[in-house]
């Protein structure tokens, strides 16, 4: 295949300027300063002047959280640190009459235990809510229901 006459034949691929359109014949977006030379200080920040003092940061303050895991009341005494006054303690339990009272009051009473007998389970702690104190302070710290 023969060249046709008058186009010339390139010695090299084009760089990678030429090849993705940068014209390389423009100056540079910043002054490049020529080898020997210092920049100029246009557009850099001028030196401290020597009496100005140097710039203070303010102290750092650290503050410690403590995060008190959520505590879950049932029908035994719970060791923690109560909110109320901030010591650790042993809760106080103290039992009141519930859902679940009643309701086993009442089925005593359908199965014919009316002499009286339908009072026990007003008796039994096991059928009761429980409240939890504080020893210290006398605080309601949280409740277990039963029903």
């Amino acid at each position: 295949m023969s060249v046709p006459s008058g186009v010339p034949v390139p010695s090299a691929p084009p760089s990678y300027e030429e090849t993705i359109g940068i014209n390389v014949s423009y100056p540079h977006p910043y002054p490049v300063p020529e080898h020997g030379l210092k920049p100029d200080r246009k557009g850099m920040n001028p030196p401290p002047y020597v009496g100005q003092p140097a710039p203070v940061n303010p102290p750092v303050t650290v503050q410690t959280v403590y995060v008190q895991q959520p505590v879950v009341f049932y029908d035994r005494p719970v060791q923690m640190c109560c909110p109320s006054c901030n010591q650790m303690i042993v809760t106080h339990l103290s039992y009141d009459s519930g859902a679940l009272t009643w309701l086993s009051c009442g089925g005593l009473c359908l199965l014919g235990c009316i002499a009286g007998c339908c009072l026990i389970p007003f008796c039994i702690d096991a059928l009761k809510d429980v409240d939890h104190t504080c020893p210290k302070c006398g605080a309601l710290i949280g409740s277990y229901k039963r029903l």
